[in-house]
């Protein structure tokens, strides 16, 4: 279980490794190009589902933690999925992974 701060930590949220994995190639390939965009992510908690979104902008400070040593084989079709989510006026949303036909080595 990983974990994504923003904003020094305000907003800490934690997901698994390998979804954590695809999302930081996802959110550093749009700030890269000086992009934002809205992430949401599952929240609900004892039986009750919720969603939280956060907005991402180049200038706030983000931290992706791994807790797993083992280095994340990306899903292709995973990340071309996602990257489609980030394009959209809806923003960064992770849906179940795809079957694993591709892979790419992690970024």
């Amino acid at each position: 279980m990983g974990k994504l701060l923003y904003a020094g930590g305000t907003a800490s949220i934690e997901i698994d490794d390998r979804p954590l994995a695809h999302i930081r190639t996802v959110i550093l390939a749009k700030l890269r190009r000086n992009e934002s965009l809205a992430f949401t992510w599952e929240s609900g908690s004892y039986g009750h589902p919720g969603k939280s979104t956060i907005w991402i902008h180049p200038a706030m400070p983000l931290q992706f933690d791994f807790y797993g040593s083992r280095e994340v084989m990306l899903n292709r079709r995973w990340l071309d999925e996602m990257m489609a989510s980030a394009n959209s006026h809806a923003g960064l949303y992770v849906s179940a992974e795809p079957s694993f036909d591709v892979t790419v080595e992690e970024a």
